[in-house]
């Protein structure tokens, strides 16, 4: 239950009545139609919900705000409702003051939602695909994907507890040309293990890490000397199955350990197995939007993208002066493109598996193939500009001791995924990596691994044990947390324990505003704000030792703050525990 927007929701109602009251006294003219935008004060000294309603209507009424304010006050009935004061403020500002009965609905609502407090039906009835790290299956996962990938499941919890149906997808890039230069790189150490390394020259744009020895030297311990007289073709194709079936359950197993797991890992291969690559091209060029150049087969790009910003308002002389420009979909040599499979994937994203909507997660380095890739949509009417989103993530800066660190102490080499688990706990990777994606992120390897309240992951993890210690603790005793409705809510009076029932009641609201801005970092930064209201109530709101009455509805506060604690580190794929 959301009570934050169901306290709007009131207040704009109460507002409403009082204004169609005023109407029917004669006193305010009547048929004016201005919604009441209520928001939540940034200082408590202006009540706990206000609305601008007197200020957008009073023009329409021809009367000041205050006076509009004045008339609505004295029309103003809040029985039944959970406020219990309405005052007048500056201009003609309404302020709303809550009374008790919000206060227990909110213990109320987590106690009977439990484990689901902050679900919502909000997008119930929508089907979302949420495709993040698909990195390339050539070597090892890197930072971006570890950004990548915490940002992705964590976005798809968001939406899950917001009631869409949610699929998560891995897009495996095994077809094309970083899978001919992966084959290309494993033969040419194939052959230099057995001719030695300066018989053999390595492709100077191969892949040259380890990896890729090891790789090598697996081939030839499993097939010998057997493959030195078999033609290229042959070579470079069981090559590259040869490190893909290696490959992948490696990558799958390092996204395990993370904590991420796919619903689908979806192959660029059997796009073009199965025709659909030579298909999706058809479409295209039937709908007149290919043409011919040098042998090979272009999209109008430019044309496809100017006509969307005149669809979108741009005056049709602006858009002519882009400098937009076309794109290859086949070669000249017959073979499609990259941008042609890509446009092939989403198009059986929406128009084969039926989803609603797609995001995907991508570095901001392909900024500039996401308008080009949802024009193409578009051009096939699927209608990609509203139903595909990117989410682009900026670049990850690891730090130790304030000096900037890219590369393992331990392998000497570029620190990949499995290296940052072998260092820094799965906890602390998930917390740390859910940052606003937009921003350049410093994971500050130091401080993830600090054992006190400047980590922030320990920080709400010790909110969390603290709490489970102290129940844990009365329950020797024989002391169980009460039932909501058993406490006397009015003895909860104290301002840091009526401040930790409204941050618990947003949780709720975080979630919606995390899944509107596709932006998962609302719920650590939330978690940390309600860890930090607890340490204050439970520093200054004594719980043993008190009267029963007043240890009760304490009691009740700390078990509702251990819940949602315990909810949202659940969304984050961090672990809850009960001691630390």
């Amino acid at each position: 239950m959301n009570m934050i927007q169901k306290a709007k929701d009131q207040v704009a109602e109460l507002t409403k009545r009082a204004y169609d009251a005023a109407a029917a006294a004669g006193a305010l003219p009547a048929g004016v139609e201005t919604p009441a935008a209520v928001e939540i004060p940034k200082d408590a000294a202006n009540g706990d919900y206000t609305t601008t309603f007197c200020l957008a209507a009073a023009k329409a009424m021809r009367k000041s705000p205050r006076d509009v304010a004045q008339l609505l006050v004295g029309h103003m009935d809040l029985a039944g409702s959970w406020f219990t004061g309405v005052e007048i403020a500056g201009p003609g500002f309404l302020n709303f003051r809550l009374g008790d009965g919000w206060y227990a609905d909110v213990l109320a609502a987590v106690e009977a939602e439990g484990a689901g407090y902050g679900r919502s039906d909000a997008l119930r009835g929508t089907k979302y695909m949420v495709e993040f790290v698909s990195a390339n299956p050539t070597g090892p996962m890197h930072m971006g994907n570890a950004r990548g990938g915490v940002l992705g499941d964590t976005l798809a919890g968001v939406l899950d507890w917001c009631g869409a149906t949610v699929e998560r997808e891995f897009y495996v890039n095994d077809a094309g040309n970083q899978i001919e230069k992966f084959a290309k790189s494993i033969d040419a150490r194939y052959f230099q293990l057995i001719q030695g390394e300066d018989a053999v020259e390595f492709p100077e744009d191969g892949y040259h890490g380890d990896d890729i020895r090891e790789l090598a030297q697996a081939f030839r311990e499993t097939y010998g000397d057997s493959y030195v007289n078999k033609d290229e073709a042959t070579r470079h194709a069981d090559m590259a199955r040869f490190g893909l079936e290696r490959n992948l359950p490696k990558m799958k197993s390092d996204l395990e350990r993370y904590g991420i797991r796919f619903d689908t890992w979806f192959r660029e291969s059997a796009l073009h197995e199965s025709g659909y690559v030579a298909d999706t091209v058809r479409e295209l060029s039937d709908a007149g939007w290919t043409y011919e150049k040098d042998g090979a087969l272009w999209l109008k790009t430019a044309e496809i993208l100017r006509e969307g910003l005149v669809r979108a308002g741009k005056k049709r002389e602006d858009a002519d002066k882009l400098d937009l420009k076309d794109d290859v979909l086949r070669r000249a040599n017959g073979f499609y493109t990259y941008f042609a499979a890509d446009i092939a994937y989403h198009r059986n994203k929406f128009a084969v598996r039926g989803f609603d909507k797609v995001i995907d997660v991508w570095g901001a380095d392909h900024h500039g193939h996401v308008a080009r890739l949802k024009g193409a949509l578009d051009a096939l009417g699927l209608d990609g500009a509203n139903r595909l989103d990117i989410v682009l993530m900026q670049l990850v800066k690891l730090v130790r001791d304030g000096e900037a660190v890219k590369m393992s102490k331990r392998t000497g080499k570029a620190i990949s995924l499995s290296d940052l688990l072998d260092e820094i706990p799965v906890d602390a990777c998930r917390w740390f990596f859910n940052t606003k994606p937009d921003t350049q992120m410093e994971f500050d390897l130091g401080l993830a691994v600090r054992e006190d309240s400047e980590n922030p992951v320990y920080y709400v993890q010790y909110a969390h044990a603290r709490i489970c210690s102290l129940l844990k603790a009365l329950a020797a005793e024989g002391i169980t947390v009460p039932k909501a409705q058993s406490v006397d809510i009015t003895i909860a009076s104290s301002e840091q324990e009526r401040a930790l029932v409204k941050a618990l009641s947003t949780f709720p609201e975080e979630l919606r505003m995390a899944a509107r801005d596709y932006d998962p970092s609302y719920v650590g930064r939330y978690l940390v704000a309600l860890s930090g209201a607890f340490h204050r109530f439970y520093h200054d709101c004594r719980i043993k030792g008190e009267a029963p009455e007043v240890a009760a509805v304490r009691l009740k506060l700390a078990e509702a703050t251990r819940q949602v604690l315990a909810n949202g580190l659940g969304i984050l794929g961090v672990a809850a525990p009960e001691k630390m």
